[in-house]
């Protein structure tokens, strides 16, 4: 089980992302089940539709239930998303971020698929001593 943020998702729609090949070969190999917030449906919408097109969005959106899965917030998940977001106010943590993390925590799962170092290395989350932040190399 993985959660996915943003990054990732990205770079295996996009050929030419420098990260497209790990990334694309991350979800083809991960076991799964991949876990999509629904956070991270909408940023990575906003940023392929931008990019390529809206071909490239409608073809994201049909991959779930085809390999991926969407992973509604519950209202435990955006308590622990705000205080997330204002512990770690100095990074600045964002709120797609947080919902990562937090479904993460709630689902028990030490694994996120993420391009973000900067954030994820840094945050300390209350089910395991850090993530397990794959891509491995990047």
């Amino acid at each position: 089980m993985i959660v996915l943020d943003t990054g990732p998702l990205v770079a295996a729609l996009n050929s030419k992302d420098r990260h497209h090949e790990v990334c694309a070969r991350l979800l083809r190999t991960h076991p799964g089940p991949l876990l999509v917030p629904s956070t991270v449906v909408t940023e990575v919408c906003q940023l392929v539709e931008r990019r390529q097109g809206s071909a490239a969005e409608a073809s994201f959106l049909r991959t779930f239930g085809a390999g991926l899965n969407l992973v509604d917030l519950t209202e435990q998940d955006l308590r622990r998303m705000s205080r997330l977001v204002a512990t770690y106010a100095n990074l600045p943590l964002g709120a797609v971020d947080a919902s990562v993390i937090a479904i993460a925590e709630r689902l028990n799962t030490p694994e996120v698929a993420t391009l973000d170092r900067r954030h994820f290395t840094v945050v300390r989350p209350h089910h395991t001593h850090s993530l397990l932040l794959l891509p491995e190399r990047l």
